[in-house]
């Protein structure tokens, strides 16, 4: 069952961003742009992307040299968020951010992560795919986001499927997942529909929007002086 603030009593109006495949860097570099202006929005981005080249994600906190030792992919981004080590070389990766003024900003990280992923499975099962929540965590390999699972997450055969990290700024909220798309014909782009058809049947509306010169820029900056840096991949 769906938490209240995934059906809301009044219409609301959320943003769909389709960036297509970038490079690593840009790619947390346009999250974090997105993150910043978050509260300037006319409400909640959810954002659809993919990779330019095979690659790994790990999170904000985690040790360099730790990270290095535990995936063969390269290059090795740090993400703005938490969160373990996620590769993508097939995987559906997705933002969220939220204003602060939203009623996800307010709920506790299990609370948001939770619903996320209730969504999640809400889509997949527009497809025609059997999945569920897990109830506790399992952790097999401390710090591969995918070797294991937490609380909440989607399960497909006892296999984890998506998971997904989060930051809070004075801003907003934001969202990083990884869906690891399991072995049936589903496409990236059916799963992307059945996202936006969940939210269409719960009273929320969807309108297209596409980066800002200003915001495409902010973007350039953190990927060319942040995110592509060695210093600030392996700060920790």
């Amino acid at each position: 069952m769906f938490a209240p603030h995934l059906m809301p009593s009044q219409k609301q109006t959320w943003q769909l961003l389709k960036s297509g495949c970038q490079g690593p860097a840009f790619n947390m570099a346009m999250d974090e742009a997105l993150l910043e202006s978050i509260s300037q929005s006319e409400g909640p981005i959810m954002r659809f992307y993919g990779w330019s080249e095979p690659a790994a994600s790990f999170g904000y906190l985690q040790k360099y040299l730790q990270v290095e030792q535990v995936t063969l992919l390269r290059p090795l981004v740090r993400r703005p968020t938490g969160g373990g080590v996620v590769p993508h070389d097939s995987d559906w990766t997705y933002s969220a951010m939220f204003p602060a003024n939203h009623e996800w900003y307010a709920f506790t990280a299990k609370e948001s992560y939770r619903c996320m992923h209730q969504w999640i499975q809400a889509a997949f099962t527009k497809l025609g795919l059997d999945t569920r929540l897990a109830d506790c965590s399992r952790r097999d390999y401390p710090g591969q986001c995918f070797k294991g699972y937490e609380q909440f997450d989607v399960l497909w055969q006892e296999q984890k499927i998506a998971g997904a990290a989060q930051r809070r700024t004075r801003s907003g909220l934001l969202i990083q997942g990884s869906i690891q798309p399991p072995l049936v014909q589903l496409s990236c782009e059916a799963w992307q529909t059945s996202m936006c058809e969940v939210l269409l049947e719960r009273n929320i509306d969807w309108t297209k929007i596409a980066p800002s010169a200003a915001l495409q820029e902010r973007a350039r900056v953190l990927a060319s002086q942040k995110y592509s840096q060695p210093s600030y991949t392996r700060k920790r």
